[in-house]
């Protein structure tokens, strides 16, 4: 028999062993209450109460796991498979005490089943009076649904134990699989909490997962869906971005592009805390230009992100080392970091969080996203894409971020394309278009909106050469540039001459 624990006041919370959940929970679970964690099989239940346990028992807590359908050999394969120390937790298998309890129904004059049901929950109990735990798991309620064969003894089951657990003063995670039917609902009226941990699965990539917090008597907690993975290690709650929460001190001023040219077509540059937006077609240069807004704030000292969906780090470098610009001595130093993101396998909720990290950990001042496009392809749909895009540029503006989205355009010349109109949502947009002049293709630049200030209203010719961009004079002979195929207005203007050894973006 162990020594009676030391339990926590009512008031207070308890990890769940998991950072991200008890952010959503706004601290923990609050001590001493039972509560229903739900979702079809997959989801990760036994992960996060193998998690909550663990915490315990970290905390020097006696703990049990009550396992009423799977065996101590399989509880302990999945422990393996994260490296996980069980050693602090006491594990009680059903199983075990299963055929003892059949052969007693048996012979008795009453319905097996009416026996079979008590006789478990005693033998259950039995079980924790040993332990004397601060925690218990119960996995899964289906076992305890199939011995009650009906929803009024099955509620009063599940209302016994927690007027048992109640006296006792232990925290409850009470598994359920969803393999009932309406009788689901009884338990969660019953449950001081409601977590549901839910499973999709893509036409392309790995398992989407998502839990919410469905309720929480008297306490505050995050409502909605928030993304979640499970990795060797376990579990990771990814807490949806509130950038209300997020407020912080930021220096209002404008910094250079790190280019003469561009810094007078904006209006003298960049200003922080708001975003700018990239469009044009593929082959324009966005990606370049991206690039190059990071090496001038690496050469301020600052630090730059780039999340790269379109291509890897390695490309990246050597394209960039083809046109001569010092991009890889800034990643060495650790002033700009290069991320490549795979869509089907990273969900948008550790997108953000990792976002999220490098400004508030790391003290990253530069955020870039290329392209809008490869980020659209971790969302279901685009709708939700303009939401987290909202949220995540709220945020990164109280923290006075410089965020630079690339957003490439359908087609070539003339009329252009996006699958998702979100130029609404950045501070100031700068539109790339090809278009043809003396007999060659060319490239011409223009801000279309900057709502931070005034900017230059003309559009200009740009090539990029050794060291990178190159800009030239405001193309005001010419018009129709825009649309790909302009036509002189008068003397032809200087037009910005490319090296020939001048390798394109």
């Amino acid at each position: 028999m162990s020594s009676s624990p030391t339990h926590s006041s009512a008031n207070d919370r308890v990890s769940t062993g998991v950072a991200g959940l008890d952010q959503i929970l706004h601290g923990g679970l609050p001590a001493e209450k039972l509560y229903l964690l739900q979702g079809i099989p997959g989801t990760g239940k036994t992960t996060l109460a193998m998690h909550f346990l663990m915490e315990g028992a970290r905390q020097g807590q006696p703990v049990l796991y009550i396992s009423l359908s799977e065996t101590r050999e399989e509880i302990e394969e999945v422990a393996k498979s994260h490296g996980w120390d069980l050693s602090g937790v006491s594990l009680f298998e059903l199983a075990a005490a299963e055929e003892k309890l059949r052969a007693e129904a048996e012979t008795c004059f009453f319905h097996p089943s009416e026996v079979e049901l008590t006789q478990t929950t005693e033998t259950l109990l039995a079980e924790v009076e040993r332990i004397g735990p601060t925690r218990v798991v119960f996995d899964s309620l289906s076992e305890l649904r199939l011995l009650a064969e009906s929803a009024l003894r099955y509620r009063r089951q599940v209302l016994r134990l927690k007027q048992y657990f109640a006296g006792k003063k232990i925290t409850v995670l009470l598994l359920d699989d969803f393999s009932g039917d309406d009788s689901d609902q009884h338990v969660q009226s019953i449950a001081h909490g409601v977590i549901t941990l839910e499973r999709s699965n893509p036409d392309y990539g790995s398992a989407r997962r998502k839990i919410t917090v469905e309720k929480l008597r008297g306490s505050p907690f995050s409502e909605g869906q928030h993304d979640l993975v499970i990795r060797p290690g376990g579990m990771t709650v990814f807490a949806r971005l509130i950038s209300a929460k997020h407020e912080a001190p930021s220096l209002r001023e404008r910094v250079s592009s790190g280019n003469e040219g561009m810094d007078a077509l904006l209006g003298g540059g960049l200003d922080r805390g708001t975003s700018t937006m990239l469009m044009g077609p593929p082959g324009t240069g966005k990606s370049t230009l991206a690039i190059g807004l990071a090496i001038a704030a690496a050469e301020r000292g600052e630090k730059s992100l780039l999340l790269l969906f379109d291509e890897n780090a390695a490309t990246l470098h050597y394209r960039t080392a083809q046109l001569g610009i010092t991009l890889k001595p800034h990643c060495d130093s650790g002033l700009i970091t290069l991320r490549a993101i795979e869509p089907a396998s990273v969900s948008p909720g550790e997108i953000t969080s990792s976002i999220v990290h490098a400004v508030e950990d790391e003290g990253v001042r530069v955020v870039v996203i290329d392209s809008i496009n490869g980020y659209l392809n971790s969302m279901p749909e685009a709708r939700l894409l303009s939401l987290q895009l909202h949220e995540l540029l709220g945020f990164l503006a109280r923290q006075g971020v410089i965020t630079v989205l690339v957003l490439s355009q359908q087609g070539m010349v003339g009329q252009m394309q996006v699958s998702v109109d979100l130029s609404y949502l950045a501070d100031s947009v700068i539109m790339s278009r090809f278009f043809e002049a003396r007999g060659s293709v060319r490239l011409a630049l223009s801000v279309i909106k900057k709502r931070s200030g005034d900017h230059e209203r003309t559009i200009r010719d740009y090539s990029f050469g050794h060291g990178g961009l190159k800009m030239g004079e405001p193309l005001v002979g010419m018009q129709g540039v825009l649309t790909g195929v302009p036509t002189f207005v008068s003397t032809p203007d200087k037009l910005v001459n490319p090296d020939p050894k001048d390798v394109q973006p």
